[in-house]
């Protein structure tokens, strides 16, 4: 492997490892706000107890996508400087409102959150996990908002002088309708992940007869959030494959392994192609499907890899654009069926344990710590269909991948880091189950009174919960 390759594989593994933090943060940080809003309206002290026990789980969650988020943002200077040099003017940006604005509204707000028990009033401290929360989606806003630009480049002009892209619309590179859309499947993705996270360790607490009068509730609370955000996520991911075949039809193409331009288009239960990806061999198609996924038609057409191919090399110049047909076309279902397997599991935990009803089945703990992992590996699959998707590019039509890596990184220097930090992400991943596993063991605490002040700033011992 050369400099470009291992660049692109730690980035590649960084990403992947730090997306698994971020929707369970987005998620369960709305959850645990909900179920300080439920304490604070009714005065059930089971949702005190709730709030304590899912927002510690939340708080080491957080802290490790923290870590891992810094990590990751500094490869683009030391492994990607030239894809910095040339549009950084652009991506960096987003990325800079969100460190400024977003990160700094929810690392605020949670360390008030975290320190204001009996020293906030009851409502002040409610309002602070809130915007916490806000915090967490801004975050993922602008993040995807500079995403997006590489998927499709918007508001900017190249300067002739200095051979860079430059702003020219900040609010096209913010408010371009693909960064809205992305937002919208990412972040009913997070709430997929983070009710199947509330839900599964509700249901083996349940299960261990531990916390019965909150685990119950917390139950259906995760399961009914997941069982929604997954139609939701099926609404918004069908508006963003639509958008794609407008600004990346290769991408659909590639998900579809549809080599040549069809209207109708079938959709692709399962293809066999070529080794290389260059053909299919074998094929089960459901007529009209892909029509119908990505133009809303009955007899739309569907653009296909070959006939791109031909039209990219007349606008781009010789070279092969074609993605990694087999990557993208299983990861493409792979997203899929991990969500919709994660959501058929919460559907029958409702069911097992409608009318307080304990499961005594030892499947029943099992499927439902299994439940986590599966929204997690649909939300990664997911990213690397995406991301694979665009290849060659690293900005689409602008810059190809191989030439945004730095030009004097050697391939030590890359191969050293990326042993480090995956051995360090691996050691971080021990600590983070480790800590989780410890949490859940111990469950909901068996009582969480609190006596507020009355107004601001009334003289109280500082008070640590977590």
């Amino acid at each position: 492997m050369n400099a470009l390759d291992l660049s692109r594989w730690q980035f590649a593994i960084t990403t992947v490892y730090h997306f698994l933090f971020v929707p369970i943060t987005i998620g369960t940080s709305f959850l645990v706000a909900g179920m300080q809003t439920a304490w604070y309206r009714t005065g059930n002290e089971k949702w005190l107890r709730a709030t304590k026990f899912f927002g510690k789980l939340f708080l080491i969650n957080f802290a490790m996508g923290v870590v891992t988020g810094i990590v990751q943002e500094f490869q683009f200077g030391m492994n990607w400087s030239d894809y910095s040099r040339f549009v950084g003017d652009i991506f960096g940006a987003p990325l800079a409102i969100e460190g400024l604005l977003a990160f700094f509204l929810e690392s605020t707000f949670l360390g008030l959150w975290i320190f204001g028990w009996d020293r906030l009033p009851k409502k002040l401290h409610l309002a602070t996990i809130w915007l916490a929360a806000i915090g967490t989606v801004l975050s993922a806003y602008f993040i995807l908002a500079a995403n997006s630009f590489m998927q499709n480049p918007v508001g900017y002009e190249i300067n002739p002088q200095t051979q860079r892209a430059e702003m020219t619309d900040i609010g096209q590179v913010l408010g371009q309708p693909l960064a809205i859309i992305t937002f919208t499947h990412v972040i009913t993705m997070a709430f997929l992940v983070s009710g199947l996270f509330v839900a599964g360790i509700s249901a083996w607490l349940l299960f261990k007869g531990r916390s019965l009068d909150v685990v119950r509730s917390t139950l259906k609370l995760g399961s009914i959030t997941a069982l929604v955000a997954f139609v939701l996520t099926g609404i918004t991911g069908d508006a963003q494959a639509t958008k794609m075949v407008e600004v990346q039809p290769m991408k659909m193409a590639a998900a579809e392994a549809l080599y040549e331009t069809a209207a109708p288009a079938p959709f692709s239960i399962f293809t066999i192609g070529t080794l290389d990806g260059s053909e299919p061999i074998f094929s089960i198609d459901i007529p009209h499907g892909l029509s119908l996924l990505a133009t809303h038609s009955w007899d739309g057409e569907v653009q296909g890899i070959n006939n791109l191919q031909a039209q990219y090399e007349e606008q781009f110049g010789p070279g092969d654009y074609r993605p990694n047909i087999p990557m993208a076309y299983w990861n493409f279902r792979l997203m899929i069926g991990f969500g919709a397997l994660g959501a058929l599991i919460a559907a029958w935990m409702l069911w097992v344990t409608r009318k307080d009803r304990i499961p005594t089945t030892k499947w029943f703990p099992r499927l439902a710590l299994f439940s986590i992992i599966l929204p997690l590996l649909g939300s990664s699959t997911g990213w690397i269909f995406t991301e694979m998707g665009r290849q060659p590019w690293v900005v689409f039509g602008l810059m190809q991948t191989q030439f945004g890596v730095s030009p004097t990184v050697t391939v030590a220097q890359v191969l050293t880091s990326m042993i480090v930090f995956t051995l360090l992400y691996g050691a971080l991943a021990v600590v983070e189950v480790g800590l989780l596993m410890r949490a859940v063991k111990i469950g909901p605490p068996d009582s969480a009174e609190h006596s507020y002040p009355d107004k601001l700033g009334e003289d109280r011992p500082l008070t640590v919960t977590y």
